[in-house]
């Protein structure tokens, strides 16, 4: 790629671009540039939302940069107050270092291990002295702090606000002081984080570092941000089916989105589809299912992804109901019918029966591709009897007699 390419494709997406001046210099200078990735291993699983600033990565490894994916296994045990009301609870080394396995298993799925240096902060952060901390925070004021939103919102609301909380920026500062980073990226929600850390380099003598802040993915919903609390995310280790459906179930608008932040289509078919959007020349549909079958390929495979798609075209283009679907065995009674809340309740998709009812009122269940709304439906025991809950839940029920 010539310049101008090289920094097109380094800006795609991305909402906020500080210091992008030096982005030429620093491409120009003909050497690997130190791109910074940090994470706080504070959950086990990652969904898209957390993807896409891995999706960033992989595009400077392929322009020949060498990342730095920082483990915050010693940030973690405070955890990052961005967007919090309230602290954290401190995590153990025993759930981090459990979350980290699980987690970079799945970074892995997207960016090249192979061209990937994996950092534990502890490595240096532990060897700060009482000292060393003093100094780092003579760096940076109060007032400088305070400017952050999260923090003066708990001051006005009379909220605690831990000492630990106001390291935090300055320990992930350091971390690109140590690192001698170039460039940095993240979600928008980490800018603060980010200003700090250029504000140290630059007391430390190094030159602030480029700072590359991507969007916050919004959920399935099309309203709030991708977050387990609120039921709309997309988890990279999904089963295929779901995965699928769920990107299926996507509004036109949002599907432009997600093609822009999660896939590697180029820049010329992606304008291709924003055409063909505006101007109606397309069936969205299939464009939605372009960016299905990429996104399930990536996590699970090609194969995975051609069977998916066959199968959601079995059973939501052509209405047939699927003869390979996974096996769910359920007991009961010899010769009695099953109701349909216990049905749902053995299926793993309600976990109470408010919620099995919540399931039914909504028209989101079918039996043998009938809907049943009614609570008190009773299911024949008959082996083979197709249970659909949603668009994309489809169980082969098989009776156990007691």
């Amino acid at each position: 790629m010539n310049l101008e390419e090289q920094i097109q494709l380094i800006e795609r997406g991305t909402v906020d671009s500080i210091g992008r001046e030096r982005i030429p210099e620093l491409l120009q200078n003909g050497r690997k540039l130190n791109v910074k990735f940090g994470i706080d291993p504070t959950s086990p699983n990652i969904h898209l939302g957390h993807t896409v600033p891995l999706q960033k990565l992989r595009q400077f490894q392929l322009l020949g940069h060498t990342i730095h994916l920082i483990i915050g296994d010693y940030t973690a045990m405070i955890g990052d107050p961005s967007g919090r009301s309230e602290t954290r609870p401190i995590l153990t080394r025993e759930q981090i270092a459990s979350n980290v396995e699980t987690y970079t298993t799945q970074v892995f799925k997207i960016v090249d291990p192979q061209h990937t240096e994996v950092l534990f902060n502890s490595q240096w952060l532990e060897r700060i002295s009482g000292t060393d901390l003093i100094q780092l925070a003579s760096k940076y004021t109060v007032q400088q702090l305070l400017q952050r939103r999260d923090f003066n919102n708990r001051l006005e609301e009379n909220k605690p606000l831990s000492v630990s909380e106001l390291l935090y920026p300055l320990l992930v500062g350091y971390d690109s002081v140590h690192l001698k980073t170039d460039i940095e990226i993240g979600g928008t929600d980490q800018l603060f984080n980010f200003l700090a850390s250029r504000t140290l380099q630059n007391a430390y003598g190094q030159p602030p570092e480029v700072v590359l802040t991507l969007p916050i993915l919004e959920g399935t919903d099309g309203v709030r941000k991708m977050s387990k609390s609120f039921g709309n995310t997309i988890g990279v280790t999904d089963e295929p089916s779901d995965m699928y459906g769920k990107i299926m179930s996507l509004s036109d608008t949002l599907m432009i989105q997600y093609f822009e932040l999660l896939s590697d289509i180029s820049f010329e078919e992606l304008e291709k589809i924003k055409n063909s959007m505006r101007e109606g020349t397309m069936n969205p549909m299939l464009f939605k299912q372009q960016l299905a079958r990429e996104i399930v390929q990536k996590y699970h495979g090609l194969e995975s992804a051609i069977d998916t798609e066959s199968q959601f075209n079995k059973v939501h283009r052509r209405k047939e109901l699927p003869i390979d679907a996974k096996l769910l065995e359920v007991s009961c009674a010899f010769d009695t019918n099953v109701n349909i809340i216990q049905l749902l309740r053995a299926s793993g998709r309600a976990s109470s029966n408010s919620e099995a009812r919540r399931l039914l009122q909504q028209g989101g269940i079918k039996i043998n591709g009938d809907t049943i709304k009614d609570v008190c439906y009773s299911v024949r025991p008959e082996d083979g009897t197709i249970l659909q809950v949603g668009k994309c839940y489809f169980r082969k029920v098989q009776f156990k007699r007691k």
